[in-house]
């Protein structure tokens, strides 16, 4: 039995609460500067409270009519490659990840281990590791300013291959062999029995790869060197130019606020999958 003591719990929401106004106020600080202009921003003390130009500042923000010294490309376009890049980063994770799990755990083939553990090493080789050769053949393919040079090297997971892999060996041997008495194939075994499974976890990795394709920067920032194809998170970089008074911070400010909002959508709507994938024992 576990005891309420009323003291601790006091404690421990105390402790909640001022780790929350920790990490939330730098992102009202954000919002606050994304409502005035640059030069209220610049002032001493900062302005605290939001002012009247937050319609303003996001509309020339999202049609790229900053003014700053830096890039003034549309963020509306930045997101829109953001979304795009991340959305196939995802799947494109995802797919691989459950074909490859599922050959590793239900085809019997010469070299079975060797090629898992294969795919379990490139765990050490992200892609800061091997970004000097990746760059070199997709400049030599021409995918460099494309959705393809963005998202085809970031594709490959051995993160998700390998929990695939686990929660295949979970699935009980007499469902396959139930399929096979049906004369089920191995894809339509596939389909119809282990994609509904699994459809926890890929919630879950979903929420995970969406955020790690959203939130590429050092990728896009060597394979993009046109404004029209720069995703948000660069062109955040690209939008910081020269000294402060270069910079028009206020649309700095909103294009970042803007840059937040899509992966935390995706975590509170997929919050329950989310949680549901990562905890779920009934497998």
């Amino acid at each position: 039995m576990v005891e309420r003591r009323p003291l601790l719990d006091m404690l421990a929401h105390a402790i909640m609460v001022v780790g929350v106004l920790i990490v939330a106020f730098p992102l009202y600080l954000a919002f606050v500067a994304s409502t005035h202009t640059a030069r209220d921003i610049l002032q001493v003390p900062m302005p605290l409270l939001p002012g009247s130009h937050l319609w303003d500042n996001y509309v020339a923000a999202l049609t790229g009519h900053g003014g700053g010294a830096g890039s003034n490309a549309p963020v509306a376009r930045m997101m829109w490659v953001s979304l795009v890049t991340a959305l196939v980063i995802t799947f494109g994770k995802i797919s691989i990840s459950l074909l490859s799990a599922f050959a590793l755990v239900y085809f019997r083939f010469p070299l079975r281990g060797f090629f898992f553990w294969a795919i379990f090493v490139t765990l050490m080789l992200p892609v800061e590791v091997r970004i000097s050769p990746t760059y070199k053949v997709v400049s030599d393919l021409g995918m460099l300013n494309s959705y393809a040079g963005l998202t085809v090297p970031l594709i490959a997971s051995a993160t998700a291959t390998f929990l695939f892999r686990q929660f295949f060996l979970t699935v009980p041997d007499e469902l396959l062999e139930a399929a096979r008495m049906d004369g089920a194939g191995p894809m339509r075994f596939f389909k119809d029995i282990l994609l509904p499974l699994s459809k926890t976890s890929i919630a879950a990795l979903f929420v995970i790869q969406f955020i790690y394709g959203w939130n590429q920067y050092l990728w896009p920032l060597l394979a993009t060197t046109s404004e029209s194809m720069y995703p948000v998170v660069v062109g955040i970089k690209m939008m910081v130019a020269g000294g402060d008074s270069g910079n028009e911070w206020n649309i700095v400010m909103a294009t970042a606020i803007m840059a937040m909002l899509p992966p935390a959508i995706v975590v509170v709507l997929m919050q329950r999958w989310f949680i549901k994938g990562l905890v779920d024992t009934e497998k």
